[in-house]
């Protein structure tokens, strides 16, 4: 089984809508746990260009905002899923969600 991890980047506010939408499309999700991410607290710069609509800062003008990275494994057949399961509570006109193949977890071990 394939499985990979994503790095979500959003505003503090919204972490509870983001885990119950990860743990609704069954992210997060090894062996007999569900639920199963990481949350760490970073600093993000951006500048938004002509014709967006920020939902935080000013177009033109570079931001730097405290966000959390939120860190989850899912398998790799639920991706889509759980892509509109981020868009639909994610504040962000631009979400920022790295999807990075893992080369193993510990389910392909037998543990789980």
């Amino acid at each position: 089984m394939k499985y990979l991890k994503l790095e979500i980047y959003i505003p503090e506010p919204h972490f509870a809508d983001l885990q119950k939408a990860l743990r609704d499309a069954d992210a997060g999700h090894i062996g007999n746990y569900d639920s199963c991410l990481s949350v760490s607290r970073v600093t993000s710069t951006w500048r938004p260009l002509e014709g967006t609509d920020p939902y935080i800062g000013e177009t033109g003008e570079v931001s730097t905002e405290e966000e959390l990275k939120v860190e989850v494994t899912i398998r790799a057949e639920q991706l889509g899923d759980v892509m509109k399961a981020i868009r639909t509570v994610h504040p962000y006109e631009e979400p920022v969600v790295n999807v990075i193949p893992l080369f193993a977890a510990m389910t392909d071990y037998g543990t789980s």
